[in-house]
This record gives C-alpha cells, sequence and structure tokens, in this order.
C-alpha cells in the first residue's frame, strides 16, 4: 500500500485529490491531448488502439537524460495545466481542503502550490517489492528510479507530515484521518497564486536546506 492507497483514503474523507499519475495516464490514452506530440517526437510509440504504448515509450528515453527530459516538455505543462483547472474547480465549489498527489514533489517545482507537504513514507525494504512487484520492471530500472529521487529521510525531514504506510491499513488511516482534522479549518494561502508572496513563515520547512546534489537538480526542472 502506497500512496495511490493513500490518496483513495483522502477521498473515503471526502477529500479531492488530484492524481498526477492519472492525470499522465488520461494524456497518453487514446483521444488524449500528449498522443500526438509524444508520437511525433518519439516515432513509433502510439500503440494499435491509438494510445501511447508505455512500454515501448520507456523503452526510448531509460537512461537517456536528454530524450526524458523531451517527453517532460511534453508531459509537464499539460498535467500543471489539468491540476490548474481541477484547483479552480475546487475553489469554485469553495472546498476547504484538496490533496494534490505529486509523485517528485521535493524534485521539482510543485511544493511552491501546496499550503502544506506530506510525504507517504514506508521502509526501504517495502518500497523496493512495491516497485518490484510493478510490471516489466526491473532491479535496473529500480535502481534508476532510486537515483532520480529525493532520499525518503529527506522527504521526511522536509515535509509538514509524513503519513506511514508499512505498519498495515489501520495505521495509515489513523494518520491520513488526523491530518484532515488538523487541515479542514486551516485558510488556504497558494490559491490563487496571487496569494503566494505570504504563503509560508521562515521556520517552515520548505526553507531548510537541501543536499546540494538534490538541490541542484531541482533548480534545473
Amino acid at each position: 500500500m502506497g500512496k495511490s492507497e493513500t490518496g483513495k483514503m483522502f477521498r473515503r474523507l471526502g477529500v479531492p485529490v488530484f492524481d498526477a499519475d492519472a492525470a499522465v495516464h488520461e494524456l497518453m490514452a487514446p483521444g488524449g491531448a500528449a498522443v500526438a506530440p509524444i508520437e511525433a517526437a518519439f516515432p513509433g510509440v502510439r500503440a494499435a488502439d491509438g494510445s501511447i504504448d508505455r512500454v515501448a515509450l520507456g523503452g526510448r528515453v531509460f537512461g537517456r537524460a536528454p530524450d526524458l527530459r523531451r517527453l517532460e516538455r511534453i508531459i509537464h505543462p499539460r498535467v500543471r495545466q489539468m491540476q490548474r483547472r481541477f484547483l479552480a474547480g475546487a475553489m469554485r465549489r469553495r472546498l476547504p481542503l484538496v490533496v494534490l498527489d505529486i509523485p517528485l514533489l521535493f524534485e521539482g517545482p510543485g511544493e511552491e502550490r501546496c499550503d502544506v507537504t506530506a510525504v507517504v513514507s514506508a521502509p526501504p525494504f517495502v518500497q523496493r517489492q512495491r516497485v518490484m512487484a510493478r510490471p516489466n520492471m526491473t532491479a535496473e530500472k529500480f535502481a534508476h528510479i532510486k537515483a532520480q529521487q529525493v532520499p525518503d529521510v529527506l522527504k521526511r525531514q522536509r515535509a509538514d507530515f509524513v503519513i506511514p504506510t508499512g505498519m498495515g491499513r489501520r495505521v495509515t488511516l489513523r494518520h491520513v484521518a488526523r491530518l484532515v482534522r488538523c487541515l479542514r479549518g486551516r485558510a488556504g494561502r497558494t490559491w490563487p497564486p496571487r496569494a503566494r508572496p505570504n504563503r509560508r513563515p521562515a521556520d517552515h520547512p520548505s526553507h531548510r536546506s537541501m543536499h546540494r546534489r538534490y538541490r541542484d537538480a531541482r533548480n534545473r526542472v
């Protein structure tokens, strides 16, 4: 059980969730907005049903940083656009709380779009078991994924909340419910964007220093 199952717990508690991974799947599905530009950039990755063959695409960009960056330039702006629509809809409905499920939050600028951050965490051996259970996953791919990510210990230090997922669903749900209760009455400042200059106090975790390797990677995004 990882962040996807944790997202379902938020939804069960009445909190809408924007799932960035689901948005990417939608963009690459038949008729998706990213299908044509991805096929133009990486000819031959479109499947017979009109979707993007994610296995074929992964084979084209795995271990090739320039190609991966080209793919990100296609995907990321479209995901952000979908995210903005989600937030605008939540604002129109006057929702008190929403969740942005972002896989690489601290590795990019996504943290700047959040009032508070929560990291879904599990012991390393549990993380490995979950990732290796994915279709077409290999030890080499797993090592590559880990190399692109901020270590879990730094994420835990930087986040406002830590949600453990290695001790059973009941423990995770208890943490999620506690977080929701804590945030229900808190006023948000990051949306709409014009309110951003005063969004966080000086002692907020996002102002803590990050290891140079990951800080430099973040600045390249």
